[in-house]
């Protein structure tokens, strides 16, 4: 049995998408139970509509709700202990719960998480990993907004992190990974992405396979499994790509009804229209990974509707069911202990 808490008044529409998506992860994962944060006069009614939800959820009330403009540093003081993404997080850290899923603001979550779960041994900060739709299936992208900048240890991290991650969610035994570049050649880019190339390069590193510098087309290509980068570069990348998505859609759906000869064609081949605008929604792959953290957080979208808040879900049912937190603990405790000085009779 899976337990996901849930900071049901996150996001820009609090309970009214919470807590439907949250029944259509019930309906895709039986064996979860939830705990839910919120506020009792804003929920309870909604939560009164899924009978099913509420036999598997137990409810608690909180008193503040974290608002979506709220700066990080605000919102830990007003918020710590007593709102619902506090309280949320705080069921990971007591074992409560298994992972905690939240709409809610980026940056106060981070903010929250970091100061309530801590980070694990050795990593300096955490970052967040998305999932990224291509044309070969599906790659980890991070950071994709936790900070901005990162130097070569960082990096290195982030390469850590996602490699586990992939390997968690796609069962690769030994992912490939990148790191996001201005361009291929060894010569280009920042001195700290051609410090962290070399870095990864002399590490030799059993669970994942250095791939070398990959470009922006690399992205929706698959080239790797994992694409690392810094949170300025990889939110940017990740907004272009959901935008550009979007503007696919409107302007196939504006194609397709111009004219009576476009609209039987659509007819003739709205199978396939289907399946492409199922790839290309967002929502499908909704659910930010916060890594480095000892416990589970996952970031939704914050205008997502329901359907997007239960892909977030899904992918942390996914990462509990993989022990993404035991693979990132093993594989930075590997890295760790091979760079350690020799000691004893090796020493000499």
């Amino acid at each position: 049995m899976i337990k996901i808490s849930l900071d049901v008044m996150g996001g820009d529409f609090g309970p009214d998408v919470v807590i439907p998506g949250a029944a259509k992860a019930l309906d895709r994962h039986p064996d979860v139970n939830f705990i839910l944060f919120g506020i009792e006069s804003q929920c309870l009614p909604i939560l009164a509509k899924y009978p099913k939800l509420k036999e598997k959820s137990v409810f608690h009330h909180c008193e503040v709700a974290v608002a979506m403009d709220e700066k990080p540093s605000q919102a830990l003081r007003r918020g710590r202990y007593h709102s619902s993404m506090w309280r949320a997080i705080e069921a990971v850290k007591t074992g409560e719960a298994d992972v905690a899923v939240s709409a809610g603001n980026t940056g106060a979550l981070m903010a929250m998480a970091k100061f309530c779960l801590r980070t694990m041994a050795n990593i300096e900060r955490p970052a967040i990993a998305g999932i990224w739709p291509t044309l070969k299936g599906e790659s980890v992208v991070l950071d994709i907004g936790a900070t901005i900048g990162a130097d070569s240890q960082q990096l290195l991290d982030f390469a850590l992190m996602g490699g586990a991650m992939a390997r968690a969610l796609f069962e690769i035994e030994r992912p490939t990974v990148g790191l996001l570049n201005v361009g291929v050649e060894e010569v280009k880019g920042l001195e700290e992405v051609k410090e962290a190339a070399r870095m990864l390069r002399e590490a030799n590193l059993g669970t994942i396979e250095y791939y070398g510098f990959v470009e922006g087309d690399d992205l929706g290509k698959g080239t790797v499994d994992v694409v690392v980068t810094e949170g300025f570069t990889g939110n940017i990348a990740l907004k272009a790509a959901e935008g550009t998505a979007r503007q696919i859609a409107e302007l196939l759906r504006n194609a397709m009804s111009r004219t009576l000869l476009s609209r039987i064609g659509y007819l003739l081949a709205r199978s396939a229209f289907d399946r492409l605008r199922e790839k290309l929604d967002p929502r499908k792959v909704n659910g930010g990974v916060f890594l480095g953290l000892n416990g589970i957080v996952i970031k939704s979208h914050g205008g997502t509707d329901a359907e997007g808040f239960a892909a977030a879900v899904d992918v942390g049912y996914d990462m509990v069911r993989n022990g993404l937190t035991e693979k990132i603990q093993n594989d930075l405790k590997k890295y760790h202990a091979r760079r350690l000085p020799p000691v004893g009779p090796e020493a000499a």
